[in-house]
């Protein structure tokens, strides 16, 4: 029996010839955080679907280019010798991997070989795997950002791109442009209101507990950064409204809101990742940590168990970052990014001007007129490495 054959019967079996569950139901419970995280899409096919036609486009493609454009693979949700002998180059094995919820942020509903339904969920950004498999191919790691994802691109790709952004009233073909340029790991979760690109990396969701505040710009808590990109980004239907950003969208049933406290919780379980061992300088990194709270100032804003003194905001100049991040959000401000598992996520700051950690000191030094020596600077990035 070929590979594509045994995978289509597995779909048969999981999914039959209907929905899973129609729009206005979620496949969670209430207090199931983690499912909500992992498989509801608050009834966003109606844009991924009927508006953007991306299960069109996933049709088409072979699990090559869908890896290639960072689209990751649960390897949990398919038998190993199944997965092992799966043709990659065939858009066949990319349907059946839908059909059983083995795209990691992606849900489908296949009928007869074809994708007919398709959503998004929270973990399509915030999960990567461990490649356990082979690249792309793993174990789900929740809370990672996803650094290979290029949203911008697969967006581009949509078939009916060209309706959306015409309701809109963008310029195809600028937008287009733009959203060729975010490149991976970044995403301008503001484009859709305000025509401008600048994206931003994605961020983790993990180390979040006790963080006041959850976004770079520091509009709100957690449940109101899933809100407003359930709503306004994914295309959920939920409720969202905001005054000062002149936004009130309302949805009956309210898909999202139900939702929130559970996907909080589950969001402030997922701890930072350990450093790997090896991975830093014990000695170093422990004179680093005096350089943190004395000559390198950092502490001063990174403080506490959770490195940040959010609520407190600071303004783009403070750190030479580029203000236009900041000139678009409500706050005009920037957050103090918590530290806790910082090693894992290259490059810094919210646009990813630096590379590595050693850019993200030298930043500091300039811009603070720090005049660290070498040696403070080799010991500091040692102790960012540890947290």
């Amino acid at each position: 029996m070929r590979t594509q054959s045994m995978l289509a019967v597995m779909i048969l079996a999981a999914c039959g010839d209907e929905p899973r569950e129609p729009a206005d139901r979620s496949p969670c419970s209430l207090d199931d955080g983690r499912c909500i995280f992992r498989y509801d899409t608050f009834g966003d096919e109606q844009l991924w679907t009927d508006v953007l036609g991306l299960h069109e486009l996933v049709q088409t493609l072979p699990p090559t280019t869908a890896l290639a454009v960072g689209l990751k693979v649960d390897a949990a949700a398919v038998p190993a010798d199944v997965l092992a002998s799966a043709d990659l180059d065939d858009p066949a094995t990319t349907v059946a991997l839908v059909g059983l919820d083995a795209v990691v942020g992606v849900r489908g509903t296949v009928v007869d070989g074809r994708i007919t339904r398709i959503g998004v969920t929270c973990a399509l950004c915030h999960s990567t795997v461990d490649d356990a498999v082979a690249a792309g191919i793993g174990a789900r790691l929740d809370g990672w950002p996803n650094r290979e994802l290029d949203p911008g691109a697969i967006l581009a790709l949509t078939p009916g791109l060209p309706s959306f952004t015409a309701s809109l009233g963008f310029d195809h073909g600028a937008a287009v442009a733009a959203l060729e340029s975010w490149g991976p790991g970044r995403y301008d979760a503001r484009f859709n209101q305000d025509g401008e690109s600048f994206p931003v990396l994605i961020p983790p969701a993990y180390g979040l507990r006790d963080v006041a505040l959850e976004t770079y710009t520091g509009e709100g808590p957690v449940s109101y950064w899933n809100a407003y990109v359930a709503v306004t980004q994914m295309g959920a239907r939920g409720n969202f409204v905001d005054a000062r950003l002149g936004l009130d969208i309302r949805h009956s049933p309210d898909r999202v809101t139900p939702m929130l406290p559970a996907l909080r919780d589950y969001q402030f379980s997922l701890e930072p990742p350990a450093p790997p061992p090896g991975s830093y300088d014990v000695a170093a990194a422990q004179r680093g940590k005096l350089v943190f709270e004395g000559p390198g100032r950092c502490a001063s804003c990174h403080a506490g168990a959770s490195f940040t003194d959010a609520p407190a905001l600071h303004a783009p100049d403070e750190t030479s970052a580029s203000a236009d991040e900041a000139r678009r959000s409500v706050t005009g401000m920037y957050r103090t990014t918590p530290l806790r598992g910082v090693w894992q996520h290259p490059p810094y700051f919210h646009d990813g001007r630096a590379a590595n950690l050693d850019d993200v000191v030298e930043q500091y030094d300039l811009a603070l007129d720090l005049a660290l020596t070498e040696a403070q600077r080799a010991d500091l990035v040692q102790y960012l490495r540890s947290l």
